[in-house]
């Protein structure tokens, strides 16, 4: 992770592929005369000066949690939010069953074969972690436990196993894991010849681990107070964290380090990258203590990437195209002028991930706002798309780690295909499915209907809306609709299936998806178009969004619901302020709205690195642009939406004091008797709970908000 708002979850994908929960009838909400007294923060007027222009803030005293009264503040929030929706109670609990009664609880993975042994993660009914498996030679040999995390995460009430890596000789296990959500991880090894940890040990890492050929040095990045992941260190087993050796350390404060290892497992590549910038340095694997090597030198604007195959380089690259080429350069010659293109750019196509094999390569990569594959024979040069099944679909790619293989591993969704894992077969071109996620409870998706719509947003400029409804919905304007959006840092929001949403399909709800500018679902023109000066076209793009949908009667003002998370959280703040006459509820999951304090501090998870993405608040310009759509700085005296905002306190990526304050304000500056309620997480990070019981409780209490909201009754 580069950057502070966009989630773990990456596709994985921390956009919140928000999963809506069914409804039945609902009391009413509870009446403002009848309802608890609304907690008040303390105001404490503080103001400072910046480019020669004020900043204030009254409720800066909520960033420090060593004060009890903040701590006390939080509590007092979670227990009027708690007093306020006692009424939902029963249909949370139905929520919840009804979400749990989709998913099969005891399943695993499709193994993946890697150094002769076959991989996999299964689950087991009542149990809320996986239990990540192999099997060696074959998959009929036993089964061999290489983590259950149900018992590593006994005695917390937060686990989080990031990353794990196995030896190149399958003896040893390297795994990093978190137990407050903050993603300071602590590494740990397992020898799997006997079970037992060894006594090795590192702390304040971050999840990047990578094992050199012998099996002995292990790599990995440590965060410096900031929480930048800036410094890889090598540790040979046996010896003391302590005296591990510093490999690289990145000085440059915009820049964050990752460590990973080539699929052919000749190098290590020690990655540096800012939001616009990257630089790699290589490691023979054969050599872990020789001097890394920089492969091509850093150069503002130009981002690349690497894999090696048969003694040459392969690399995506920007440096003259905007959208990435891939070119090769022998491992030999690593100079520009030995450099050959080999896909060039394209303005219509934008390259996202390189796949490399050892005699094909696959590239991942987006045409108008739609995933595709690009199968490449390395011998002959021949190309050719792999055919995807449906008009409205996502991709991405999944656990390739064989490089000998004629087979592509991918996984495939809609908003009416369940997740599912395909291979394809680069060789004869056949795909083949190997598992389709089980929905229980008999899913026909016969019966839903997928589409993509445009509206024109106020500059003429068409936004892709993906949507998702029951068949034979009539577009009268009557139904409640949901719109979720996001928007930074060039990441897509793709259309992916959720087993939760079934429940409102069946019920009249349209779900929708706002593919607005600064996301990178039309290119990098189009995330261009949404950052920095211009970032003001995302909100007038999901501000279109939502006319547009009212407009062809898929729904109304009082049936549209609006969620974000994250930076899709400052995109929420943003449209109601802007609009809070267009929606009748909506969901700000740990939001990044203090955008001028956060932006103003240094001292901060990446500030300095996401310049690049919102600007730097101590030049004039910038500070008056973001100044005029910072959603905790315009926080206006008018009606807002219901709107349940969700904090975790222990969030390195957006603060919890950010949507701590933002409620401080609203509550003392709206009007209207519209809910306002804050739900902060105690023991939890920026993805909130841990474990898939949790998560779907956390579901169930959010959905039962917006439900109650837009006054939907079962049917």
């Amino acid at each position: 992770m580069t950057d502070r708002r966009r989630s773990p979850r990456s596709w994985q994908i921390w956009l919140l592929a928000m999963t809506l929960t069914p409804f039945s009838a609902v009391s009413a909400a509870v009446e403002p005369e009848t309802a608890p007294a609304a907690p008040l923060a303390r105001r404490e007027a503080t103001e400072r000066q910046v480019a020669g222009r004020a900043l204030h803030d009254d409720y800066a005293w909520l960033r420090d949690r060593s004060r009890p009264e903040t701590l006390a503040y939080l509590e007092a929030e979670n227990r009027y939010t708690e007093a306020v929706m006692a009424h939902t109670a029963p249909l949370r609990e139905e929520l919840y069953r009804e979400m749990l009664g989709r998913i099969k609880e005891t399943d695993l993975t499709v193994p993946y074969r890697y150094r002769g042994a076959y991989f996999y993660s299964r689950t087991e009914q009542g149990k809320p972690y996986p239990i990540y498996c192999r099997k060696l030679g074959s998959l009929e040999a036993p089964e061999e436990i290489l983590l259950d995390v149900n018992r590593l995460a006994e005695g917390h009430d937060f686990f989080s196993v990031a990353s794990f890596e196995v030896s190149p000789d399958g003896k040893r296990l390297a795994y990093a894991f978190d137990t407050d959500g903050s993603e300071r991880y602590t590494v740990r090894v397992k020898d799997l010849t006997n079970g037992q940890l060894l006594p090795d040990e590192i702390g304040n890492a971050s999840s990047s681990l990578a094992w050199a050929a012998d099996n002995r040095n292990l790599f990995y990045v440590i965060l410096d107070a900031a929480h930048r992941p800036f410094e890889v260190h090598r540790h040979e087993l046996g010896t003391p964290a302590a005296s591990d050796a510093k490999v690289f350390s990145e000085s440059d404060e915009a820049f964050s380090v990752d460590v990973s290892s080539s699929k052919d497992d000749r190098f290590l590549y020690l990655s540096s990258a800012s939001a616009t910038t990257s630089e790699v340095r290589l490691v023979p694997s054969t050599e872990p203590l020789s001097a890394p090597r920089v492969f091509a030198p850093r150069r503002a604007g130009v981002e690349y990437s690497l894999e090696h195959n048969d003694g040459f380089f392969y690399l995506l690259s920007n440096d003259g195209a905007k959208n990435f080429q891939l070119l090769r350069v022998p491992e030999a010659r690593l100079e520009p002028s030995a450099w050959e293109v080999i896909v060039a750019h394209r303005e219509d196509v934008k390259l996202e991930r390189l796949e490399i094999f050892a005699h094909h390569l696959a590239l991942f990569q987006r045409r108008r706002g739609l995933a595709e594959v690009l199968v490449r024979d390395l011998e002959t040069g021949q190309e050719h798309i792999v055919a995807m099944p449906e008009p409205v679909y996502a991709v991405f790619a999944n656990t390739n780690r064989e490089f000998d293989s004629h087979g592509l591993r991918f996984l495939y969704s809609s908003l009416i295909t369940p997740m599912s894992t395909f291979e394809y077969d680069m060789v004869e071109h056949r795909l083949h499915l190997l598992k389709e996620t089980e929905v229980l409870g008999g899913y026909d998706r016969s019966q839903y209907a997928t589409e993509r719509i445009w509206a024109k947003a106020p500059d003429g400029v068409e936004v892709p809306i993906a949507l998702v409804y029951r068949k034979g919905l009539p577009r009268d304007g009557s139904h409640p609709c949901l719109l979720n959006g996001y928007g930074a840092y060039g990441a897509s929001l793709d259309p992916v299936f959720s087993p939760s949403r079934l429940s409102l399909l069946d019920r009249g709800f349209v779900y929708a998806l706002a593919q607005v500018r600064g996301g990178g679902e039309l290119g990098k023109a189009w995330h261009e178009d949404g950052k920095l000066l211009k970032k003001k076209n995302t909100f007038s793009d999901f501000i279109a969004a939502a006319g547009h949908l009212i407009a062809l009667g898929y729904t109304s003002k009082k049936g549209l619901a609006i969620s974000g998370g994250s930076a899709g959280g400052l995109l929420i703040g943003a449209v109601l302020n802007q609009r809070p006459d267009l929606f009748r509820a909506a969901l700000a999951l740990v939001p990044f709205v203090d955008l001028m304090n956060t932006m103003l501090d240094p001292s901060l998870p990446l500030t300095v690195g996401e310049y690049e993405e919102w600007g730097n608040p101590n030049d004039a310009q910038y500070f008056d642009y973001m100044l005029s759509y910072s959603p905790y700085d315009n926080v206006g005296a008018h009606d807002y939406p219901e709107l349940l905002v969700t904090a975790g306190l222990n969030d390195p990526r957006v603060g919890y004091w950010e949507p701590a304050k933002w409620v401080a304000r609203l509550r003392t500056t709206k009007t209207g008797p519209e809910r306002l309620l804050l739900r902060t997480e105690m023991e939890a990070g920026h993805a909130g709970v841990s474990g898939r019981y949790e998560a779907l409780r956390r579901t169930a209490f959010e959905y039962a908000f917006l439900l109650d909201s837009v006054g939907a009754a079962g049917k």
